[in-house]
Formats: C-alpha cells, structure tokens, sequence
C-alpha cells in the first residue's frame, strides 16, 4: 500500500523504528470528519486526529479518498512527476504528521505544531528527491515549486496562517543549504553518509535547538 511504502522510506532515511502502520491508522470517510470536525472538515484533503490522554494518545489520519485513488493509478514510489506532485504533497504531508507524532510519542517527548508543519516540509522535500533520482529524473526546480510557488489557504485563521507561513520558512532555508552542501549525485544521495547523519541528527533535536541550528551561519 503507498501509504506504507512512503512511511517505509521515512523510516529508512531517519533511521526509525516504528511499529505502528499508518496503514492502519489511515480513514477516507469524509463524513465521519465531519461528525468530528464539522464545517471545517469539508475542503479537508489530509488531517492527522489525535486524541491525548493520561497515558498514551488515539490518532486517526483522514486522507481524502480521491486524492489516494489518483496516485493509486500514478504511484510516485514508481516515478514521481509534476502532475502528481500536489496530490502527493497532500499525502505525505499527513504521513509526516503520524510518524513524527508516534515516533516521538514512543520516546515520551512533546512536539509542538510548528514543529509538525516544518518537519512536513522537509521530509517533502527529502523524500520527492529521493523518488526523483531513483526514477532517473532530474527537476531544477524542485525547491522553487515546493518553496517559492506555494499558496496558503485564505480562510486560515491568522495564527494558524502564520505558523504555516513560518514553518515552510524555516524549511525552505534547512532545504536550500542541503542542495547547497549535498548537491544531486549520479549515484544517488541516499548512500552519502553525510547527509543521512545531519537528516538524522536533525529530526532528533528539540524545537528550540532546530531553530538555532537552521539560524546559524551556515544555514544563512
């Protein structure tokens, strides 16, 4: 299924250990949405639910059915291309979300949404060069479509709006000295061990200690 082939490959570039599908987490059903989410849920593509308790927390990922349908019939995992890439962005994104939130939840540490919307930025990025080179492809314009052209919702609440706002910032500058440090290789990026080590590293780190890294001198 995609959605365990995507979490697969986040799993093998961050070096993570996770039990928990997403496949298994996954709910296409917009009206069950909507009975939680109400109104706000009705141009929803991709949401990650969590419910926290004492003890441990409940999390559901929505993906909007149609969206999985389309790259069921395009598999990116095959070959990722520009026409799909929306409809991927979409789904990876809500991947990110559930892994990142499981994978720390397991390690009894608190993520914050901001940490949440950059880490998706970054793990989009990551993971469309990742496709890219292994089917052979190459796209000059990756960071600037993932970056440069992207349009934010003009119904978000302005504190929401501006943590997306901050959040693809803060990734665009981490992803832009990546290309700059670990430029595209005719053998594949995956086997540099260098850059699976500040991938790595990073994804590790507290907010706070993320924030100093990508503000420091080399990240400028």
């Amino acid at each position: 299924m995609l959605v365990s082939e995507l979490q697969s490959l986040l799993g093998q570039i961050y070096g993570l250990e996770l039990e928990a599908n997403v496949a298994d987490y996954v709910v296409t059903d917009r009206h069950y949405i909507q009975k939680l989410l109400g109104d706000s849920a009705a141009s929803m593509k991709e949401t990650l639910l969590i419910v926290e308790e004492e003890d441990f927390i409940d999390l559901a990922l929505y993906l909007d059915r149609a969206v999985l349908e389309r790259l069921s019939e395009s598999n990116p995992c095959d070959g990722l291309n520009r026409g799909s890439m929306d409809d991927f962005c979409k789904v990876l994104e809500g991947i990110s979300h559930f892994v990142y939130v499981a994978w720390n939840a397991g390690k009894d540490k608190c993520v914050t949404r901001l940490e949440l919307e950059m880490q998706a930025e970054i793990d989009k990025y990551i993971i469309s060069r990742f496709l890219l080179e292994s089917g052979q492809l190459r796209s000059t314009t990756l960071l600037s479509v993932l970056f440069e052209h992207v349009r934010f919702d003009s119904q978000l609440k302005p504190d929401v709006l501006e943590r997306y706002r901050h959040a693809n910032d803060a990734a665009s500058r981490y992803c832009y000295n990546l290309e700059q440090r670990f430029p595209v290789a005719t053998a594949g990026w995956e086997t540099d061990a260098a850059m699976l080590h500040e991938l790595r590293a990073f994804y590790r780190m507290p907010q706070p200690e993320k924030f100093s890294h990508i503000n420091a001198a080399q990240f400028a």
